[in-house]
């Protein structure tokens, strides 16, 4: 088991700058991604990913914060943040943090997604 807690969002102006963190704690070990989705808050939006990053850094954006975002993360895979600047009212949302983990039993590879409870972000002026 993974448990994830994610910090530090809040209000921003258009144009300013949050920056998110996530503590994962547990079986840390296991990890193989962390990544950061969003959800915005109008009836039937569904959860995006907003970027990820992986055990090797390797690094995915979505391409509405691309050039905005950062997203890093410490060398043992249990903390992620999200450098996010030059935010948008689009980027609203509640913003979860999200862990990938990858387990073996013979030759069957496993895999589980644990998920922070969520930090909202808005950006409105």
């Amino acid at each position: 088991q993974v448990q994830l807690v994610e910090s530090g969002g809040g209000l921003a102006h258009p144009g300013g700058s949050l920056r998110l963190s996530c503590a994962a704690s547990g079986r840390t070990g296991i990890i193989k991604t962390l990544a950061w989705y969003r959800q915005r808050q109008a009836p039937g939006e569904q959860r995006e990913v907003v970027a990820s990053i992986s055990m090797s850094g390797t690094t995915n954006y979505a391409y509405s914060v691309k050039d905005r975002f950062t997203i890093s993360r410490d060398n043992a895979m249990t903390a992620v943040y999200l450098q996010m600047d030059d935010l948008k009212p689009e980027d609203t949302a509640v913003y979860y943090c999200q862990a990938v983990t990858e387990t073996h039993k013979g030759w069957t590879r496993y895999t589980n997604d644990y998920w922070g409870q969520g930090t909202l972000v808005s950006v409105s002026s």
